[in-house]
């Protein structure tokens, strides 16, 4: 039997997960779920008036057969979590906002990510509107933990998904996004969408990569000012990643941070599961490709986000410890370390 080989490789990659599951059960995991009375996941994680405040995804069981376009996660609000400190308690804040209360919202309320300027606090999410067409939101709240007030129509501009936004020391704030298969980022090849498009970046194979998106934000956080730009990500000799480097290339889940004058931009290779990072000297790029920083976690991929927090530097991201299904997912978090010539320690997320 013929099977299209999008499909052979997400086959492939349930049987990999399903013999990774029996080898995980075995072993300890380096870190306990922050929270287990709701399914949480792709953690976009701030530092907000001295606390921590996360924005993760809200799985649910839609009762949505998997398949390769993601319609199986079939988020519906947000919930916004807190703590005091890395190891405390974990606060539960309830719906910050739900997508019937968002105007032109059709379905799936995927990763999300915060902000904060001049009083405001700023929610960014990726949801389809009333034709299945990924945009980017944005809701607006007083307070950090919501409830928050969606504006009347997506970003314009906005398209895909999983947006990250950086705010630089000099007070320009950036957002970084997209994600390729269910997140469409390949139907925007042209600049406009096209229907009928690639379900994957299969098939171009000496093809450079598709890329993440990145574009300056207006002063009133509400807007893009300027043009979206593609994340140029270089390999050591100076060249474009292709796409059939699936252990290197992009895929979705960016993050931005800053560390020690540099602009290290980090991201998940998708269906081969790794965390990765590349430098650049400006948040436009380009940035040149450093190598894995976390190994491959329990669950389909992983999304994650970097934060300061006391002087010490914390990753968050999930996994599929409590349900061992890859649409029911818990977030964690362990400390990151940059190594003395800027690099980032290898974390894996098992003891051994």
């Amino acid at each position: 039997m013929k099977i299209f080989k999008p499909l052979a490789l997400a086959i492939t990659g349930c049987l990999s997960i399903s013999q990774t599951f029996a080898q995980q059960k075995k072993q300890t995991y380096l870190a306990e779920p922050l929270i287990r009375s709701i399914y949480t996941a792709d953690p976009s994680a701030h530092v907000f008036n001295g606390k921590i405040y996360i924005y993760p995804s809200h799985d649910i069981d839609a009762g949505i057969p998997e398949n390769d376009n993601g319609d199986h996660f079939a988020m519906r609000d947000y919930h916004i979590l807190s703590m005091d400190k890395i190891g405390g308690k974990v606060t539960d804040h309830g719906v910050a906002i739900d997508i019937e209360d968002i105007p032109w919202a059709g379905r799936q309320l995927w990763a999300p990510d915060a902000a904060y300027k001049n009083g405001t606090y700023f929610l960014y999410f990726p949801v389809k509107d009333k034709s299945d067409v990924f945009h980017i939101g944005v809701a607006t709240s007083k307070n950090p933990a919501g409830p928050f007030k969606a504006q009347p129509r997506p970003i314009p501009g906005s398209f895909s998904i999983d947006p990250a936004v950086f705010t630089d020391t000099n007070g320009s704030s950036y957002m970084y996004f997209g994600g390729i298969w269910g997140g469409q980022l390949q139907r925007w090849a042209t600049g406009k969408y096209d229907a009928n498009g690639s379900k994957t970046d299969l098939g171009k194979d000496n093809e450079p990569a598709l890329s993440c998106k990145v574009v300056k934000m207006s002063k009133d956080m509400l807007h893009f000012d300027g043009k979206v730009k593609d994340v140029i990500i270089l390999d050591k000799q100076g060249k474009q990643l292709l796409t059939k480097d699936h252990d290197h290339r992009f895929f979705e889940g960016s993050w931005m941070h800053k560390y020690h004058g540099k602009y290290y931009f980090s991201y998940s290779t998708g269906d081969t599961h790794y965390l990765e990072y590349a430098i650049g000297d400006k948040p436009f790029g380009p940035f040149v490709y450093q190598g894995i920083f976390m190994k491959p976690v329990q669950g389909w991929t992983t999304h994650h986000s970097i934060v300061e927090f006391k002087g010490k530097w914390y990753i968050f991201y999930h996994d599929t410890e409590l349900s061992g299904k890859t649409h029911l997912r818990n977030i964690k978090v362990t400390e990151l370390h940059h190594n003395a010539d800027g690099s980032i320690a290898m974390i894996d997320p098992f003891k051994k």
